[in-house]
């Protein structure tokens, strides 16, 4: 038996609905704020963090028994984590909070997996309990739930886990997340037996090489100047405070917003990445190793698209994650020398870069970060690779991802245009 994991969007049947919707979610993270506050507190004075009766009663008329067990529980596993991670020594905080309400918060909410029922089908719904006292000010009878709309269908089916919702204030959407059981058999299948390599780097933010000869390229340089913008903004601002402030309502606004702008970018690449190699039959995707990658470099550009802007750590724990949900293994390998070695000759050491190209003075030329995802699954796949197709190369509209050339190719579909670099 596996997880799997379903995606699908929510929304509200009516205002009221998502008003409705809005007050679980904004009680959900109140709860969790107040919870972790009280259990750092605790922490820091060295007494025991476990206790929560005045939490449960504080929220139930919202949240109901179920939700107020469902956040508690989810809070418990945050802070076992921690303690984990201090036994083996390793560095670590204490679980932290979803904002405020003056800044914004991480709205989201969890459900029990015995406390929802979604059907699906022509008008697919999911209905979730919420406290007698929000259904008392919404005008639900005593065994009514809030009911939502599911867009798009379950690519899994099994024994369903703990439902989670998220609001994505860019995009001003809910989604949700449904854990399931699948049985092994449901695993496998017979196309899924390609691989891929993906080469993370600074400018394009992925390229991607498969067996199959496809290759794929996501430009990050829009996004990051996107993010360069607010980042002097908020120096601009940072500078105009008295000596005694470090900081102020509308510079915080502005971090939050440049960390969700990101994350928002970088989700939807791994989404779009992820959902194109599920249809190509890839079973392994092999993703660099970053250990001893970010390092000082010469150019404070790149210094600060390494330091600050890229986010690793998070991007490749996401993608991995994604990929298990699509039933594709995540392998991380050494990808050391990629970028420099010529696919044609091997050589290493005498071999230039010079923005987007890589040369060779046996006569290679080639695109560096689309060669280096070759060199990449070329060393690590005993699979023959099929001759390279013309990459697609994708842009951030601030959307979604989209192909990007000077002219379409006729038959083809505007979203999937080819282009050689």
């Amino acid at each position: 038996m596996m997880k799997r994991t379903n995606t699908f969007e929510v929304r509200p049947l009516s205002e009221s609905d998502e008003a409705l919707l809005q007050d679980v979610m904004d009680a959900t993270a109140s709860f969790w704020n107040e919870l972790t506050y009280a259990r750092r507190q605790r922490f820091f004075d060295d007494e025991n963090i476990w206790e929560t009766d005045e939490f449960r009663r504080q929220y139930k008329g919202q949240l109901g028994a179920a939700g107020v067990q469902t956040v508690t529980r989810k809070n418990n596993a945050a802070w076992k984590s921690f303690f984990a991670l201090l036994e083996s020594c390793e560095d670590a905080s204490p679980p932290g909070y979803w904002g405020n309400q003056e800044d914004g918060r991480d709205l989201r909410l969890f459900v029990r997996n015995d406390s929802y029922e979604i059907e699906w089908g022509d008008y697919s719904r999911v209905e979730i309990p919420v406290g007698q006292d929000l259904k008392e000010k919404y005008g639900l009878g005593y065994y009514e739930r809030l009911r939502l709309e599911v867009r798009g269908d379950p690519k899994w089916s099994g024994e369903q886990g703990r439902l989670e919702i998220q609001y994505d204030e860019v995009e001003d959407t809910y989604r949700a997340y449904q854990p399931v059981t699948v049985d092994d058999s449901e695993l496998g299948s017979p196309l899924a037996s390609e691989e891929a390599a993906l080469d993370l780097g600074a400018n394009n933010l992925v390229a991607c090489t498969t067996t199959n000869g496809e290759q794929y390229l996501y430009d990050g340089e829009k996004l990051f100047e996107q993010f360069r913008s607010t980042t002097e903004e908020i120096a601009r601002l940072s500078a105009k405070l008295p000596p005694e402030r470090d900081t102020s309502q509308r510079i915080r606004r502005l971090y939050r917003k440049r960390s969700r702008r990101r994350t928002h970018a970088q989700k939807a690449l791994i989404r779009n990445l992820v959902e194109r190699l599920h249809d190509e039959g890839i079973a392994t995707v092999y993703i660099g190793d970053l250990t001893g990658v970010i390092e000082i470099q010469p150019s404070p550009e790149i210094n600060e698209k390494l330091e600050n802007f890229w986010a690793f750590k998070q991007f490749v724990d996401q993608l991995r994650s994604v990929c298990e949900e699509y039933g594709i293994e995540g392998v991380e390998k050494s990808e050391a020398w990629t970028s420099q070695t010529c696919p044609e000759c091997g050589e290493q050491d005498e071999t230039v870069r010079h923005r987007e190209t890589l040369t060779c003075p046996c006569g290679f030329k080639g695109h560096a970060d689309l060669t280096a995802a070759e060199t990449f699954l070329r060393r690590n796949t005993e699979q023959q690779v099929r001759p390279m197709a013309r990459p697609v190369r994708f842009q951030w509209d601030n959307h979604e991802w989209r192909s990007t050339t000077d002219a379409p190719e006729l038959g083809t579909n505007p979203n999937e245009q080819r282009t050689n670099p």
